[in-house]
């Protein structure tokens, strides 16, 4: 019985939702068609002309040149010697026979 519940509610949600979407969507038809109809009938409000309006900016500006000198290419060689370590023969010297 809990399923049956549970699918009727589903379905009872999903047609609200249905149900909703198409009042929206006649009412969107609805007021398109009663702005077609004043507009036919002389009621309706006509679009204001558009006046353009033409301005000279300047949108250049300064120019900017940087100067970058050439890169040179100079290879350091750093030459690193490592002396050897002498380990000292700690075994040996503590042998005594």
């Amino acid at each position: 019985m809990g399923e049956e519940v549970k699918e009727k509610g589903f379905f009872d949600s999903i047609k609200s939702k249905v149900m909703t979407s198409i009042g929206v969507i006649l009412t969107g038809i609805g007021t398109m068609f009663m702005s077609e109809v004043k507009t036919f009938i002389g009621i309706g409000d006509e679009p204001s002309p558009v006046e353009q309006i033409q301005q000279d900016i300047n949108v250049a500006g300064p120019t900017i040149v940087v100067n970058i000198p050439e890169q040179k290419r100079d290879t350091v060689v750093k030459k690193v010697y490592i002396k050897p370590v002498v380990k000292p023969k700690e075994k040996e010297e503590l042998i005594d026979w």
